[in-house]
């Protein structure tokens, strides 16, 4: 048999799964030992049993100055502007996308401009953005809605244009106006795409989120790893890291409920 119609049973799929994060935890441990060995003071590489103990403290004992656990206060607030982001990004996306993918007219007048909008790096825009908006809550948010908020919507526009038009001409046929082909046509069509889309856009929404805390915040999980840079403190910086990789990997896979609960028939395509 061809590999490419072998299949692997559970148990290896779950080796499988295992074996690159197995390898980079090798790797760390293994550098790490070699560089301790030869300075016993070294900061870049911290050992593991550091790391843990370092995760345990973070998020147990509270701060001397606050008295709050202040991994917990940084999530909040990181957690909060994320939101705020994707989801007027989502809502926005969702109506604009409509509109250009049902109305000639809009799709002229927008298709173009949200094109040439989304070849702009929004952190080139960031200095801009505080200067506007402020140094306060506002500007990160705009910077998470700038980032995400073009992808979005030619990701849904292009979903909406790929509607049957058999589809659209039976709803007209029977008598459909354009906000009822729009609402009972093409929404719940458009709806499976927006959660695959906001999955893929979750990434780029961390990053514009870590890169406004970092030059701008008195708290979230980017201003603390940015803060404690300058004291090379590595295990506190590896912990916030892996924090932040379990909340995405989190968030992505309840998306993915989500969709699986809502839209069974797309699981195919996720």
């Amino acid at each position: 048999m061809r590999l490419i119609n072998r299949h692997p049973s559970a148990v290896v799929r779950a080796a499988l799964v295992a074996l690159p994060f197995l390898a980079v935890f090798l790797a760390y441990a293994i550098g790490s030992e070699i560089r301790l060995a030869a300075n016993p003071q070294d900061k870049l590489l911290p050992a593991p049993s550091t790391i843990a103990a370092t995760a345990e403290r973070l998020f147990t004992e509270p701060d001397r100055r606050s008295e709050k656990i202040l991994l917990w206060h940084d999530t909040a607030a990181s957690l909060m502007r994320l939101a705020l982001g994707v989801g007027i990004s989502a809502a926005l996306a969702t109506v604009i996308g409509l509109l250009i993918g049902l109305l000639p007219h809009v799709r002229a007048t927008l298709a173009g401009f949200v094109a040439v909008v989304s070849m702009i790096p929004p952190l080139a825009v960031l200095p801009i953005l505080f200067i506007v908006f402020g140094l306060g809550e506002t500007s990160k948010v705009v910077l998470i809605v700038v980032g995400i908020l073009p992808f979005l919507i030619r990701d849904l526009s292009a979903r909406v244009m790929e509607i049957p038009r058999e589809m659209i001409v039976k709803a007209e046929t029977l008598g459909a106006s354009s906000p009822v082909i729009a609402l009972r046509v093409a929404l719940p069509q458009l709806l499976p795409r927006l959660i695959q889309a906001i999955r893929l856009s979750l990434g780029p929404a961390w990053l514009f989120l870590i890169a406004a805390e970092a030059i701008a915040a008195e708290q979230g999980l980017g201003y603390r790893i940015f803060l404690v840079r300058r004291f090379l403190a590595m295990d506190v910086i590896l912990t916030y890291v892996l924090w932040i990789t379990l909340l995405a990997f989190l968030m992505d896979l309840a998306l993915r409920w989500l969709s699986r609960r809502l839209f069974p028939w797309t699981e195919a395509s996720l």
